[in-house]
């Protein structure tokens, strides 16, 4: 109770500060940095449901993404509504999740990972060879410059969006962990066989995984359209985006809600900084570095190692 209470206070605490940002900060730039902090704490955390909690590595990551995006294209241009296109994206992801966990989830190990990078490579095959979505030429998205909410450009609004995205998506990584789907997931993660044999429903337990954590990827990829207004695959199906959300769990820490939240801070503004005074083509140099370091030294990440230097 005391941790629940500490959690929604350092919300109520926090929140207020983050919203205000667009009425005191004057720089653009900022909101698009903090828009892609925002974007990996939420593909971070997404992604910690199924390979943290449950010991499932999945390589599409980009693919759920892109499908939130795409999914956005489409009502674009059935003239939906912003939110929902949201919605929109974030239910196909979700839907396309339960369908790879369905087909794949029987395959454990590298097997289960090959699967899905396929189902990644299938999806870009699909997405450049059709002509609505834009194909390989891409597609182009008109936004207002402002935002409707009259606090300045319509970056702000974008922000106010994804950090909307990034509370809800910690918030169901928490409740999850402390719920008995996540101690499920665990049990899945230390032995699937034993975990069986105790009449834990294994199978069951992973659709809901792959469901929830493909969702929230598309639902980080559904303003994603309204940022860049110019969508073509090779954005989409970014490897970054598959790279970032591996990388970012396992330097904040795996199977907690916390640690993507910590590792997706940290690599996120490190790569942020390096854009402005190296080059964007230094990030995933960047990402490797500090995995390598993290495993080397840290290997339970940042939340293991701050439990060992306090001793608990």
């Amino acid at each position: 109770m005391n941790k629940n209470r500490n959690f929604y206070l350092g919300l109520v605490l926090v929140l207020p500060l983050l919203a205000s940002l667009p009425f005191w900060v004057q720089s653009e730039y900022f909101f698009f940095a903090a828009y892609s902090v925002l974007q990996f704490v939420i593909l971070a955390v997404a992604w910690n449901i199924l390979g943290g909690y449950a010991g499932y590595v999945n390589f599409g990551s980009a693919a759920f993404f892109a499908i939130g995006a795409y999914s956005t294209i489409v009502g674009y241009k059935l003239h939906f509504p912003q939110g929902a296109n949201i919605l929109l994206g974030t239910f196909m992801a979700g839907l396309v999740g339960l369908g790879m966990g369905y087909i794949t989830l029987r395959l454990k190990g590298v097997f289960f990972s090959i699967a899905t990078l396929a189902m990644s490579v299938v999806l870009l095959t699909i997405v450049t060879n059709t002509p609505f979505l834009g194909g390989a030429r891409g597609v182009y998205v008109i936004v207002s410059r402002e935002s409707p909410i009259g606090t300045g450009p319509y970056i702000h609004w974008l922000y106010f969006l994804i950090l909307a995205m990034a509370v809800v998506s910690v918030i169901i990584s928490r409740i999850i962990e402390h719920s008995w789907l996540g101690q499920g997931l665990m049990a899945i993660r230390d032995d699937e066989m034993a975990a069986e044999g105790l009449g834990v429903p294994t199978l069951k337990l992973k659709l809901i995984a792959t469901s929830i954590s493909g969702a929230l990827m598309g639902l980080a990829g559904t303003t994603f359209p309204y940022l860049i207004t110019y969508v073509e695959p090779t954005a989409t199906f970014n490897l970054s985006f598959a790279v970032n959300s591996i990388a970012m769990p396992i330097v904040g820490g795996l199977g907690t809600w916390i640690g993507p939240l910590l590792g997706a801070l940290l690599l996120g503004s490190i790569q942020q900084i390096a854009s402005v005074t190296l080059s964007s083509s230094w990030n995933l140099l960047i990402v490797g570095g500090v995995l390598v370091l993290f495993v080397t030294l840290a290997p339970n990440g940042l939340v293991g190692f701050f439990k060992k230097w306090s001793g608990k």
